[in-house]
């Protein structure tokens, strides 16, 4: 039997992403972004050590389609070390590709410089790759644009028609993909697609507060019978195989995003797909990453005689050095009154943590109880005074917020 190709399959990179960070001066970028660039290393360390012969990114290199140049350089570096290591494919994601298809995408600079062993894949294409330990037959699939798919049709139905039309248009490309893919196997070369898209049942991540474009999705029978013996999938950051528990069909797996991008992923494990593959099977393992660490910490401190010692302990029975911290205290007035800043503040300091996202109280009001009507009963314009009230915001804060809600009311 032959040795398998071993395939490195990672997606949605998102360089760029600077939540909850501050600028590392020896870069001059933020210290989340370095976060992200740190994963991109740890995955290639992983892929030398064990002799990579494909290199498959599934989409989406930066958080915007116009990246700043410093980032588009550490980008470049990593890529140009994968390049070395074994043939690499780099499929255009929705964060890649500008809405303009006469405009260049963010990626496209590293097919003008006709880069050996790099391909860019933002068109529907099937190719049979070269490496050292065989050929792969290879299907790319980049995010389904409408100025690119529905150039020739008519587009002056509703958005429901024009999904459609969009959803049949993908459909038709991955047909076609796979049939090229079954001209060029004629041997025995494994046969795997990458592709940048929805698939019916996929379950979101994060990736929603950040989307670019409209979303159609297509059916797991697209992919998962035409043929393919490993389906590398980007989009979707929450990691998955879609044909789990499916012996009949192979592996088609979302690999997931790098990195955590909110509190939305607080607890996801984050990291890539490491493939070993043979014409008709696959062995696959996803490889957790050490991605940054995001802790939610709720401290209850309405019934507490010592609220500022409940907090502290709460702190200290966590390890939190290098961690992005949100922390949530429930209060009532009376220990609110009783809260000490200073103290929870300097144990944070000490503690080591990467950065305090966010230092929240809520204090239990009786206003909250009491309005005077049922909720059904009060306008939502009195249902907006009596939540600022009950956050204690400002009256002149609050009466300007009002008069602004009373326009948007009226207005409607």
């Amino acid at each position: 039997m032959k040795p398998p190709i071993r395939v490195l399959h990672f997606a949605d990179v998102h360089v760029g992403m600077a939540n909850f960070g501050k600028t590392d001066p020896q870069r001059g970028i933020s210290s989340r972004i370095v976060d992200f660039l740190a994963r991109l290393d740890e995955m290639i360390d992983f892929a030398e050590s064990r002799e990579v012969d494909l290199v498959v990114f599934a989409g989406d290199a930066f958080r915007t389609r116009s990246p700043n140049p410093t980032i588009q350089r550490a980008f470049a570096e990593r890529v140009l070390r994968m390049s070395r290591l074994a043939p690499t494919l780099l499929l255009a994601g929705n964060h890649d590709l500008p809405l303009n298809a006469a405009k260049a995408s963010s990626i496209e600079i590293f097919d003008t410089l006709a880069l050996a062993g790099i391909w860019v894949a933002q068109d529907y294409e099937t190719r049979r790759i070269s490496t050292r330990r065989g050929d792969v037959v290879l299907g790319a699939a980049p995010y389904p644009m409408r100025a690119r798919l529905l150039a020739d049709v008519d587009m002056r139905g509703t958005i429901t028609e024009q999904d459609e039309a969009l959803k049949q248009a993908l459909m038709e490309q991955l047909a076609m993909l796979a049939q090229q893919a079954q001209t060029l196997a004629n041997d025995d070369a494994p046969k795997l697609l990458a592709g940048h898209f929805t698939l019916e049942g996929a379950m979101w991540g994060s990736e929603r507060g950040i989307m670019l474009g409209r979303d159609v999705a297509v059916g797991l029978d697209c992919v998962a019978g035409a043929g393919w013996d490993y389906v590398a999938l980007g989009h979707i950051h929450q990691h998955q195989n879609m044909t789990h528990g499916r012996a009949d069909m192979p592996p088609v797996v979302y690999s997931g995003s790098i990195e955590r991008i909110d509190f939305g992923e607080e607890g996801a494990a984050k990291g890539f797909c490491w493939v070993e593959l043979w014409r008709g099977h696959a062995d696959w393992q996803f490889v957790q990453l050490n991605a940054r660490k995001l802790l939610t910490i709720e401290v209850d401190c309405r019934d507490s005689p010592d609220p500022t010692q409940s907090v502290l302990a709460a702190l200290e029975s966590q390890e939190l050095r290098d961690v992005v911290l949100r922390l949530h205290i429930d209060l009532t007035p009376e220990s609110e009154a009783l809260l000490n800043d200073g103290q929870i503040q300097r144990a944070l300091r000490r503690s080591g943590i990467f950065h305090l996202a966010g230092l929240r109280k809520d204090i239990e009001r009786s206003a909250r109880t009491r309005l005077g009507k049922s909720a059904e009963e009060l306008t939502p314009l009195e249902l907006l005074a009596r939540y600022f009230e009950s956050r204690d915001v400002d009256d002149s804060r609050r009466d300007e917020l009002l008069k602004i809600a009373r326009e948007i009311v009226d207005g409607v």
